[in-house]
């Protein structure tokens, strides 16, 4: 499928990029300051980039277009919560840049206490096990099995090679260059990432025959953000489905209105604005300005997966369909004309072989790789950081920064040995994206409520706070408990109307939401049951908190231009949901 030239193209995208990460490598400072936050160097551009590239990897690539074969725009929701970067920008940053921290739980140990940095990093951890670094690996794995489907080695098909070579690409460069490096080959993998995902869009359409034919074919639900979420027979209630006469809480082939309506936003909000994997790029920037400009930037950004990523798997389903391209009918299809939805998450590599001319293709292959590792090599620097700081150096407070360097370089190989195990367990699932966001629905909900009503609420203390993170992580992983059997092992299913079968059943939203209602009545109910902060402890985290001092220096750090630019990214939000209607 890869002719010779598109084989030059992929080779030179290899050889800037490490030419850049060589760079910058060699001027890197043997010091955690500098290997884990670049040494608060980032400029906004940087900052933004970087929040793309990391955000946008894997489970868009596989994930994201692959339920645009299968379910149309439904999941752009998600994409259009770029607002939440807004949030982060003029809501979290002051604090975060104010607190002069290197980790989120280590910002949590300064409003509560060292317990709940210890749990949210324990929490965070797991959590890149179970999402980011396995889904990583293994989209790259399937990237490389559509696109070299031959290749073998060792006993390995081209899945696992591919798996096993992007992290080791992927790898080199993390651990020998930190965050500095990560970040800079970011800013690079965004341009061509963009790039070639608008290719693949601009292709496709003319193999398809235009944007006309596209709404033809795919019919308008397809394109209507609404119809998924409001399924027939409940518009205008509160039911969340009616099943048989009934009402059903249980279901998993809907996305109802009800859950994006409450859930997807606490999901959005805990990822973009407290989560060490996406704050991290924050945290490299020098001063509130260029974080919150960054923050904006990468809101902008945020909103292209829709057209580079949704749409690109809607024009492989709308090929196949009218059956244009018999190669792709033939993978997505069965005999009886059905879509195969667990095939569907080829559907972007799938045009990538079948669509592009010679040379685009290598530029897009290039694409390809440029987001499946930017991801990785965030969660590796991500994961790295989080142990080293919130564990080693708390264990070992008299190590020297050569040794905490030297940790966080061992720790990013553990978690990648830890992600290769998971692997399995994500082929048995019904689909990537589906996967990435049931997992973190269900861990999201106690960070959310931890961090933002901690910032809104100075009465909440310590206790509450640690209560809601171990009370919200059992809820958590007693549903991954309940589920993984039902993906793991071929065949096995819980008995129909019992205990287990309802709560793997129930609606990975609703039982996020039912998650956040727990923790947020734990974390004010035990905060008000028990002595109230020190408020001089935490001045300054806290808007009840503030000094005059803290509201003029955060006031001077913004200008017109920041508010025009925020103002300008929810008017295309807005104008992206008005278009998307059916």
């Amino acid at each position: 499928m890869l002719q010779t030239l598109d084989w030059l193209v992929i080779a030179l995208y290899f050889m800037v990029i490490f030419g850049l990460a060589w760079w910058v490598i060699k001027q890197r400072q043997d010091t955690s300051d500098d290997y884990f936050l670049a040494g608060r160097h980032l400029g906004w551009f940087v900052v933004g980039a970087s929040i793309f590239a990391s955000n946008i990897g894997s489970e868009h690539l596989v994930g994201l277009a692959g339920s645009g074969a299968t379910d149309g725009v439904a999941m752009a929701h998600y994409e259009l919560h770029a607002w939440c970067l807004l949030v982060l920008g003029w809501v979290m940053v002051p604090f975060y840049m104010r607190s002069k921290v290197f980790t989120m739980p280590e910002f949590l140990e300064k409003r509560f206490s060292p317990a709940a940095r210890t749990v949210l990093s324990a929490i965070s951890l797991v959590a890149y096990v179970l999402t980011k670094i396995a889904v990583g690996i293994f989209a790259g794995g399937i990237v490389f099995s559509v696109l070299m489907p031959d290749i073998e080695f060792l006993g390995m098909d081209s899945f696992w090679i591919g798996s096993i070579l992007v992290i080791v690409f992927t790898g080199l460069y993390t651990i020998l260059g930190g965050l500095r490096a990560v970040a800079y080959t970011e800013a690079l993998q965004t341009v061509i990432l963009i790039l070639g995902s608008f290719l693949v869009t601009y292709y496709g359409l003319q193999a398809l025959g235009g944007w006309s034919e596209l709404r033809v074919i795919a019919g308008s639900e397809m394109f209507n953000l609404w119809k998924p979420l409001v399924p027939a027979g409940v518009e205008g209630t509160w039911a969340p489905v009616r099943e048989a006469g009934r009402m059903a809480w249980y279901f998993n082939d809907n996305y109802p209105w009800v859950g994006m309506l409450f859930c997807a936003p606490i999901i959005g909000l805990w990822y973009w604005c407290t989560d060490q994997y996406i704050v991290q790029r924050v945290l490299g920037a020098p001063n509130e300005r260029e974080a919150r400009r960054g923050s904006i930037a990468a809101a902008f950004l945020k909103l292209t997966p829709v057209f580079i990523f949704i749409i690109p798997g809607m024009i492989c389903f709308a090929l196949a369909k009218s059956g244009r391209m018999d190669a792709i009918t033939a993978v997505l299809f069965d005999a009886n004309g059905e879509l195969m939805r667990d095939k569907a998450q080829s559907a972007f590599p799938l045009l990538v072989a079948h669509v592009l001319p010679v040379g685009v293709r290598g530029i897009v292959v290039a694409g390809l790789l440029a987001a499946l590792m930017s991801s990785l090599a965030g969660v590796f620097n991500a994961s790295s950081t989080l142990f080293t700081m919130d564990f080693y150096a708390r264990l070992k407070p008299q190590a020297s920064q050569h040794q905490l360097v030297w940790v966080g370089r061992v720790a990013t190989t553990v978690m990648v040995l830890a992600g290769l195990l998971w692997i399995p367990i994500i082929q048995g699932g019904k689909g990537l994206y589906d996967y990435l966001q049931g997992v973190q629905a269900y861990l999201g909900p106690p960070i959310f409520v931890v961090f933002f009503f901690g910032v809104f609420n100075k009465r909440l203390n310590a206790k509450g706070c640690l209560a809601t993170l171990i009370v919200g992580f059992a809820m958590g992983l007693f549903r991954l408990g309940v589920d993984t059997p039902v993906k793991l092992i071929d065949g096995f299913a819980y008995d129909p109307g019992s205990f287990l079968w309802i709560v793997n059943n129930i609606f990975f939203q609703y039982y996020s939401l039912l998650i956040f209602l727990v923790c947020a009545a734990v974390m004010i109910g035990v905060s008000y049951a028990t002595a109230p902060p020190s408020y001089d402890h935490i001045s300054g985290l806290t808007y009840g908190t503030l000094s005059d001092d803290h509201r003029a220096e955060s006031r001077s750090s913004w200008s017109k231009e920041d508010l025009l630019g925020s103002a300008a990214v929810l008017a295309l939000i807005l104008a992206a949901y008005l278009y998307f209607t059916g």
